[in-house]
């Protein structure tokens, strides 16, 4: 039976949310849904909670971060209970696994090695060390062990830096720039003759070279995709509250004037900043 008196204990940490987690999975007492619940059907959950930790953090939403760091911790709590019930592991395994990971990793703080680095010199001994355990995993090829489920941009950015390892990359952002240009002007220009399906990697292509550019000039391209995201979406609800000063709304409205509150909502924010 559940511990009920750790399960309404307000100070219960970690204790407690394990404990809840096991009372929402037993299968004479706990909740229908969560008991149906599998790792395939949970991970989607995890990918949209991992998201919503980043949009709080870019908004700086402070208590809000509170909150979505614990729905993304319960997304781990759930899949170790569900892995405990099949006899894979246990969470306090999955904390031990991390902690010996951290300690291997950073041998300049829990071992012998001198703090006196760069930044730069520590990544690259990360990387020798990460290196290390993907063959003691007899993951031989470059590209081993890049998560296929990662978001695409992000996935292409990992691919790029594991074939730069061994000397697969353009050595400056120029020649990077130059194979946007031409990738572009391939899709531009044969866009009436390609097939959909020829189209669709066309379009791939370039969007595979644009995240290559985003690593050659060291910038996250999700994040920079979330904040046009965002402005995008600043200065769009700016054009309808302009519209509806007016008694309009964008359906009443064309291209022209819209494009023209744009620019109006660009020096906006501009006289603002």
């Amino acid at each position: 039976m559940p511990d009920n008196d750790l399960i309404h204990d307000p100070h219960g940490g970690m204790p407690r949310l394990l404990e809840i987690m096991r009372a929402l999975r037993d299968p004479d007492h706990g909740c229908p849904w969560d008991i149906e619940q599998s790792f395939a059907t949970i991970a989607p959950y995890t990918i949209e909670e991992a998201y919503e930790v980043a949009d709080a953090i870019e908004r700086e939403a402070w208590q809000e971060l509170k909150g979505e760091l614990g729905d993304l911790l319960f997304q781990s709590v759930f899949h170790a209970q569900m892995a405990e019930e099949a006899g894979h592991f246990t969470f306090d395994q999955v904390a031990d696994t991390m902690s010996d990971k951290m300690v291997a990793r950073h041998p300049h703080v829990f071992g012998n090695e001198s703090r006196d680095k760069s930044a730069e010199q520590q990544t690259v001994d990360w990387e020798t060390i990460k290196a290390a355990e993907r063959a003691s995993k007899a993951q031989k090829g470059t590209l081993d062990g890049v998560a296929v489920g990662l978001p695409a941009l992000l996935r292409a950015v990992k691919l790029q830096k594991r074939a730069a390892r061994v000397g697969f990359d353009w050595p400056s952002t120029d020649q990077v720039i130059d194979k946007i240009v031409e990738e572009a002007n391939e899709l531009h220009e044969a866009r009436a003759t390609l097939t959909a399906e020829e189209t669709f990697e066309e379009f791939g292509d370039l969007l595979f070279v644009i995240a290559n550019l985003a690593r050659h000039l060291d910038i996250d391209p999700e994040s920079a995709l979330r904040a046009a995201n965002a402005k995008f979406t600043r200065r769009f609800e700016r054009i309808e509250s302009l519209l509806s000063e007016q008694g309009k709304t964008p359906s009443d409205s064309d291209l022209q004037e819209m494009d023209a509150l744009w620019n109006q909502a660009k020096m906006d924010e501009k006289n603002v900043s």
